[in-house]
């Protein structure tokens, strides 16, 4: 169900207009699994066929769907390890020490996907801090696609999702079995807000002690980059910890930011303003 080079132009514009993710025109492989079977749900027997439908009938929720489909969802529980890691040993404390007359924190994980890195973190701080049990503790996450937030809330998980990256003595004790399912228990789901959000909107989540950005940038061009990581020194708290992918950094897009290795890891923090150099001379 290939599609034409036609076609293809006017799904890779689509997807960078609607969400500032960049597919390479060689990715035919990406739009013939993602896409063939929206296409055959709405009855139609080919992605040149789907194209056609949505330039003769430009509805939001087909134009929607098909952005969704072809945003990359793939997570996995405690994904890296060393991020979690580093929110153990060295940022939660901090963050526990910064705040302890007023007993808040607040941690935004982006492109949360299924849930399962929020769910990470939620259970990271309930079996690290137990302390916590007495803050102001919320944990938003956001993705842009509605579907895998509905599945992110219901926090139900295959067997072959929890075997990867989740410790067993957790999973036994943070989930409830189903019949083919595992289920995050209702506890560690109410310590989560799902909600639907693109980077490149208002994002109107208020000041964030922790955020997780991770792997979401290497999908975007560097001008998209570098206007993510000048909104994030807005949200981010002046001694605040942002976390990248392993594959993604600040360097060269952003001087905002000074990175801090721990570990194995490497997290951000938000440079001084004296020491943000100018950006150079048109």
């Amino acid at each position: 169900m290939s599609a034409s080079s036609e076609s293809m132009s006017y799904l890779r514009e689509l997807v960078y207009r609607r969400s500032a993710i960049v597919l390479e025109a060689d990715k035919h492989y990406l739009f013939d699994s993602r896409l063939t079977p929206v296409a055959r749900e709405i009855g139609l027997d080919s992605i040149d066929a789907l194209v056609q439908r949505m330039q003769r009938e430009p509805a939001a929720p087909l134009l929607r769907r098909v952005v969704e489909a072809m945003t990359t969802n793939e997570t996995l529980f405690f994904r890296d390890l060393h991020p979690f890691e580093a929110l153990k040993s060295r940022l939660v404390p901090d963050v526990l020490a910064a705040r302890a007359t007023q007993r808040s924190l607040r941690i935004w994980c982006a492109a949360s996907s299924t849930g399962q890195e929020p769910y990470s973190i939620a259970m990271t701080l309930r079996e690290g801090f137990p302390e916590l049990t007495h803050w102001d503790v919320q944990i938003i996450a956001t993705d842009i696609n509605a579907a895998v937030l509905e599945r992110a809330r219901e926090g139900k998980y295959r067997q072959l999702e929890v075997n990867r990256g989740l410790p067993a003595q957790l999973l036994l004790k943070y989930f409830d079995r189903g019949n083919a399912e595992w289920q995050v228990k209702q506890s560690i789901r109410e310590m989560v807000t799902f909600r639907e959000l693109n980077l490149l909107d208002a994002w109107n989540i208020g000041p964030q002690d922790i955020v997780f950005l991770r792997n979401v940038l290497i999908y975007f061009d560097i001008a998209t980059k570098r206007q993510i990581l000048g909104r994030l020194r807005h949200t981010l708290r002046h001694d605040g910890f942002l976390l990248l992918g392993g594959a993604e950094t600040t360097t060269n897009l952003d001087d905002g930011y000074a990175s801090v290795r721990v570990g194995k890891g490497v997290y951000y923090q938000l440079k001084p303003v004296s020491e943000i150099a100018p950006p150079p001379a048109a």
